[in-house]
């Protein structure tokens, strides 16, 4: 079993649509799929669950927790280790660990974890690893092969213990400054988490306790919403997406930049992806992806086209992770 992370610290690139569309898709090739949102936004989650649900979910007055404040609360409240994971069924191949609005109340816990793991204290391991060991729990109990982690645009102490619980990150982008700017910042930050926590590994007097390898793999990038014109990106867009690939070699991979290469040519670029627009708020109502989506839901006439073109792009993009996956030592 793998886990796969993305993350850029740049928000608003449709990071949420493409995990979405992807666990289904990678379940609809026959993959067993964890899904755990650790974004405390939670917007993974109010896409898999009704109104009805996220409701029942996040009542304060209902004593079954059913997210992953459930697992947390113990630790949270010094209580103890985690409990077990709660985890949503959503169809036979995808489960789903389900976020929740009040996880930014574990960032003080661990980010004073973090520097006590320098004074070789087992609890602030254990809070450290927690996110990492409750993948583990629920992935194995599953018999998934794959976990997918959402995580929000930030590089505070939740995204740091979630992602180094991932064998390999995928990074979404937009062709825009913001996401250049996002890239220049999440290679170095993704360095210092694995040198750090490796440091900390060495000083684990627990033996018996499971830790994270902080592989954290850069697995590529997956360029998102660009504008479409003769099936490449409009003119717009093109000074940004040239940018693109040698960003991700130099300041994500440390290799030398490579000028003027466009995405679809790198090799770094797992897919391109279009805006799909009006088929998204469909696709949001009907509660399914966009590539099931049936002329009942509403995709009639030029949709009917789109919602093909559309499985065949997450088809693509699916086939093309799993392949590189493969390549990941995930020791």
């Amino acid at each position: 079993m793998k886990t796969l992370a993305f993350f850029n610290n740049k928000g608003g690139v449709g990071k949420t649509t493409l995990l979405y569309h992807l666990a289904w898709m990678f379940a609809d090739l026959g993959k067993r799929i964890l899904v755990a949102d650790f974004d405390p936004q939670a917007n993974l989650t109010s896409r898999f669950l009704s109104e009805p649900e996220l409701e029942k979910l996040w009542d304060p007055d209902n004593p079954q927790n059913e997210s992953v404040m459930a697992s947390l609360s113990p630790v949270i409240r010094g209580l103890g280790d985690i409990a077990p994971t709660p985890v949503k069924h959503i169809e036979a191949n995808i489960r789903l660990i389900p976020g929740d609005l009040e996880l930014s109340n574990f960032e003080s816990n661990l980010s004073e974890a973090w520097g006590n793991c320098l004074d070789c204290q087992e609890p602030a391991f254990r809070i450290t690893s927690s996110f990492y060991r409750i993948i583990r729990q629920a992935a194995e109990e599953f018999d998934a092969d794959l976990t997918i982690l959402d995580v929000g645009p930030n590089f505070g102490a939740i995204n740091r213990a979630a992602l180094i619980s991932a064998d390999a990150v995928i990074i979404p982008v937009a062709p825009d400054l913001f996401s250049i700017q996002g890239l220049r910042n999440l290679g170095p930050a993704l360095s210092d988490w694995r040198r750090e926590w490796h440091t900390r590994l060495a000083l684990n007097a627990a033996s018996d306790l499971r830790l994270p390898e902080a592989v954290m793999q850069p697995l590529g990038y997956v360029v998102l919403q660009f504008g479409i014109r003769d099936s490449r990106p409009v003119a717009a867009y093109q000074k940004w997406a040239r940018r693109i690939p040698g960003t991700f070699r130099e300041k994500v991979l440390g290799e030398p930049s490579t000028g003027g290469q466009i995405p679809e040519k790198d090799e770094n670029c797992l897919g391109l992806l279009k805006h799909y627009r009006s088929l998204i708020p469909m696709a949001v109502e009907a509660r399914k992806p966009i590539f099931r989506l049936k002329p009942s839901d509403g995709a009639i006439g030029a949709h009917t086209h789109s919602v093909i073109d559309c499985g065949d792009d997450f088809r693509r993009l699916a086939h093309r992770i799993l392949e590189a996956l493969e390549m990941v030592n995930a020791h």
